[in-house]
């Protein structure tokens, strides 16, 4: 028999640790080679640690959300052959607590209990909460349940907390039919008994990107003194132009949404008040104003909002512009954005589609210094002066940074993108 320790590997040029995100894997388990033992995030880059060997998982190291040096041990597998090597060094810090090293450098006890044989050299028999299934007690709230992977994706599909079933396995550990029969207990009780209150409390540790995410719009909140403008935008012109385009689109051209538009606008409003495309270092009370239009477009994706950067938008025609969106948005939501492709943005638009509601308040994406939030489109009666028409209407909620950017400054610019796309001609007018 031998060991094979599994270190956290290099996940990227320049990266000295990583966010531990997720366990594919327990103490017991027996894992195939190119089975996913862990999933590790280093800014915003999910990375898998697949097994490089054949065996039984005997240790790990780590909670979810801790740090983990490259390099360090997170694994232990115990395998048919002699693959053993050298420990090395463990360095793991969680981000709320100082480094755990010297907690850490001695190897946890074994979860199962070592029985001592009885009196006449009879091993101890089990007890019988063991034997028999479903009898065990629950687990406290802070007791981590072992349970093997596929008992795991039942139960969160059926959004059972392992911690309230009995397990009958070794060292209590949960079973299909642990699951199975408390399953039948939960449905049989609910049908006796009718309507029950629910008095669980389910402890979602913040984590990964989502944690990233926190952190930065507290920072943007606690440091960026916020004024949003909102104002309303006839749409109707600039709608039958887009559907005109889309529908005459030669091969090779994307089809239009509303953004490229609102990029190409924004573009424009830009090149008159170029401090709206800024970043503000307040740590050196410096302003950095950009001379390229980098428009970051939030997205959001099933790990969390990220922004892809549409790079020199004040380059690229309103096809491109499109094209480009597309792109990355398709990249962002499968996890194939590189990471020169989420960051560098100069101004961001935020948008929640036919989900954007009347009004919102979007947060700056520090050290940006303005957000043009999108609103929901819809048909509204509208007041030509004379009677009440049937008009496609678009609120723009957008925020800025009232410690560089004053009230007038901000509403000039949103009244500028409001003609602009009111009136879409001028956006293809060269000036």
């Amino acid at each position: 028999m031998g060991e094979k320790i599994i270190k956290l590997p290099d996940v990227g040029e320049g990266v000295a640790q990583a966010e531990l995100v997720e366990w594919h894997v327990n103490i017991g388990d027996l894992v195939r080679e190119d089975t996913m033992l862990a999933a590790v995030m280093t800014d915003k880059a999910t990375v898998e640690i697949p097994s490089p060997v054949e065996g039984e998982v005997t240790w790990r190291n780590g909670d979810i959300g801790d740090m983990i040096a490259v390099g360090a041990a997170i694994l232990k597998i115990k395998t048919a052959g002699e693959v053993g090597e050298e420990e090395p060094a463990i360095e793991l810090t969680s981000p709320e607590r100082a480094p755990r090293s010297a907690e850490l450098e001695d190897e946890p006890k074994p979860v199962a209990e070592k029985r001592e044989p009885a009196a006449g050299g009879t091993p101890a028999k089990p007890s019988a909460a063991a034997a028999s299934p479903g009898v065990g007690a629950p687990r406290s709230g802070g007791e981590r349940p072992l349970a093997p992977p596929a008992v795991r994706l039942r139960a969160r599909e059926a959004g059972i907390d392992l911690r309230q079933v009995p397990g009958t396995g070794p060292a209590g550990r949960i079973t299909h039919e642990d699951l199975d029969m408390f399953l039948s207990r939960e449905t049989g009780s609910a049908v006796a008994a009718g309507l029950q209150p629910n008095k669980s409390v389910q402890e979602v540790k913040i984590v990964g990107l989502r944690r990233r995410i926190a952190e930065k719009m507290a920072l943007a909140k606690s440091r960026i003194p916020h004024i949003t403008y909102v104002e309303e935008v006839d749409m109707t012109a600039l709608e039958e132009l887009r559907t005109r385009l889309n529908g005459n689109l030669k091969p090779g051209k994307p089809k239009l949404t509303i953004l490229p538009f609102l990029m190409r606008a924004m573009v424009k409003a830009i090149a008159e008040q170029p401090g709206i495309n800024a970043h503000f270092d307040d740590e050196a009370g410096v302003i950095h104003q950009f001379g390229g239009v980098h428009i970051g477009v939030a997205a959001q994706t099933p790990s969390g909002l990220v922004v892809p950067v549409v790079k020199h938008a004040e380059a690229r025609d309103i096809f491109d512009c499109g094209r480009e969106v597309a792109r990355l948005s398709e990249a962002a939501k499968n996890g194939t954005a590189l990471r020169e492709e989420l960051t560098g943005s100069t101004i961001t638009i935020s948008s929640l589609g036919a989900m954007g509601g009347i009004v919102s308040t979007p947060v700056i994406n520090r050290p940006e210094v303005a957000i043009i939030g999108v609103n929901k489109l819809a048909i509204r009666p509208h007041w030509d002066g004379t009677q009440f028409v049937p008009r496609k209407m678009m609120n723009l909620s957008s925020s800025f940074d009232h410690r560089v950017i004053d009230g007038w400054d901000a509403a000039t610019f949103v009244q500028r993108l409001k003609a602009l796309l009111e009136t879409p001609a001028l956006i293809f007018v060269s000036e």
